[in-house]
């Protein structure tokens, strides 16, 4: 369909830059000014934006992990741009694990904190993006939301059939935020920081092995990741289909938990804890 028969044409286009072992550097650009989310290094960034001709306009960080945000001295080496991320709370500071680099403080390049309720202005896409507060990865991880676009940039809290390890806050805290996350339409693309995706599903699968949209899915993202393509973004409406942490109640789950933990959850927290302990022991 062409413009004239009644599509909106999107000039911003956005692509994941894989880096690490599984990490994603998202950007987003209008063919002149890009936005990076959680550059962990910085290398691969600036190879994209000299070969496709870009400016940088802005950094966005959901948290304080070092494979998020590492990259960001060496870019702002070369690009003045606003950091734009969470307040590095003392809790974060003291529980982060070592730093790959002596005398390292992951955040403190923020320029621009902001939080829960908060609306960024990315003036070089003239592009908002909403903030959410999602405590539980870590205590000040936040969330950029763009309704408009149905975009999620949801660092380390959701994944792609799972979620993030809970270092920064309780279990509850966690899953308030993956509940709050799950509230979004249906429609809301999800880019993560992580290509998790198979091993959480091969996880998922031993929980609800009987869940049919789960099995198709894993097949679905076997076939990408067999071709050498993301199995991201996902969606709001497959995760709540298939993440096991968005149904943490669902009857099967509840089933697996009484079958093969011994464990009774008789609220969503304590499924959801047994869950997250389950599958931090889970050898896939």
């Amino acid at each position: 369909m062409g413009i004239g028969d009644g599509m909106i044409f999107d000039p911003i286009q956005i692509q994941p830059i894989p880096v690490l072992n599984d990490n994603y550097i998202w950007l987003f650009h209008d063919g002149r000014h890009a936005v990076v989310v959680d550059p962990g290094v910085a290398a691969p960034v600036i190879q994209v934006l000299d070969g496709l001709g870009l400016d940088l306009s802005a950094i966005l960080l959901t948290h304080l992990h070092y494979d998020h945000n590492l990259g960001v001295p060496e870019l702002l080496e070369r690009w003045s741009v606003p950091v734009i991320g969470p307040h590095l709370n003392e809790h974060d500071r003291v529980s982060h694990p070592p730093f790959p680099k002596p005398g390292t403080v992951p955040l403190d390049c923020v320029t621009h904190v902001v939080g829960e309720g908060d609306t960024v202005m990315l003036d070089g896409l003239s592009m908002t993006m909403d903030v959410l507060a999602v405590p539980g990865h870590t205590k000040g991880h936040i969330v950029f939301h763009q309704p408009k676009r149905h975009w999620l940039f949801s660092g380390d809290t959701l994944f792609g059939g799972g979620c993030g390890k809970v270092f920064g806050g309780s279990m509850q805290a966690m899953i308030d935020s993956l509940d709050r996350l799950a509230g979004l339409p249906s429609e809301t693309q999800i880019f993560c920081a992580h290509e998790y995706t198979l091993s959480n599903l091969r996880f998922a699968l031993a929980v609800e092995p009987m869940n049919k949209e789960l099995a198709a899915r894993f097949e679905a993202d076997s076939h990408k990741r067999d071709r050498g393509l993301p199995t991201l973004p996902s969606t709001i409406g497959l995760e709540r289909a298939t993440n096991p942490f968005l149904r943490v109640t669902a009857q099967e789950v509840l089933k697996s938990l009484r079958d093969q933990r011994g464990i009774y959850a008789a609220t969503r927290v304590e499924s959801f804890e047994a869950l997250r302990t389950w599958k931090n022991e889970f050898k896939a």
